[in-house]
């Protein structure tokens, strides 16, 4: 099914960070993921770091970027830290940078921090966009609002729900209130629990522009079923 996305269409599929974050992921399992995403054309990729060398060498010459996390998933590395490992993912190959907020700097309201942290995670990155992860279930309405405005700020380019290893994941009231703060232009990443294609249509229509899930290819599978009973 292509759902209206604005003013033009997309197919899911290119909505698509098609995930494996589990630790203890082979490279069988990496090179699989790999497989399933240029099969079915996903957006992205999203690996751990140690995996983006291979992953960039298997995509190399298809439109799917390997993308990576930093600080995953509890977020309260020092900045420089974040900051070494931007750049060695980005010199490895990653094209696009998933960072997890520091939440123990939020709750302190040390705003400063926040930023500074964020931002010089973009400076890292140069021109490759970087997603914040603000892990929506550990934060009050008031601290996303804020945690979203600091993004913004910090030179980012997305927000995102949720690591998906925390207690919950996306929801569709945290998209629409994080698409209220940041605005109809900015990035809007879904992650977290986003296991059918049911639930990748709540996310966009809520408006996420992006979706975080290991079920890419259930998803897509159904999003052809229903599209070949029209």
């Amino acid at each position: 099914m292509i759902i209206q996305n604005t003013d033009h269409l997309i197919s899911l599929a290119k909505y698509i960070d098609h995930t494996l974050l589990r630790p203890e992921a082979s490279e069988a399992e990496v090179l699989k993921v790999c497989d399933e995403a240029l099969t079915h054309a996903f957006r992205t990729i999203c690996v751990e770091a140690k995996w983006i060398p291979l992953v960039a060498i298997k995509l190399k010459g298809s439109e799917v970027l390997p993308i990576t996390v930093i600080s995953f998933p509890h977020g309260n590395d020092t900045t420089e830290k974040k900051y070494q490992d931007t750049l060695a993912s980005v010199q490895a190959g990653a094209k696009e940078i998933d960072v997890v907020l520091n939440r123990q700097l939020l709750a302190k309201t040390d705003y400063a921090a926040v930023w500074n942290d964020l931002h010089q995670v973009v400076i890292a990155a140069g021109n490759i966009p970087v997603k914040v992860i603000l892990e929506t279930s550990e934060l009050s309405d008031s601290e996303k609002k804020i945690a979203c405005a600091l993004v913004k700020a910090a030179g980012a380019k997305f927000v995102k729900t949720s690591t998906g290893f925390s207690k919950s994941g996306a929801t569709e009231d945290d998209i629409r209130l994080m698409r209220q703060i940041v605005g109809p232009e900015f990035g809007v990443k879904a992650s977290g629990g986003i296991r059918s294609y049911e639930d990748a249509i709540k996310m966009v229509r809520a408006g996420a522009t992006r979706l975080g899930t290991s079920a890419s290819v259930a998803i897509v599978q159904k999003e052809a079923s229903v599209a070949g009973a029209y």
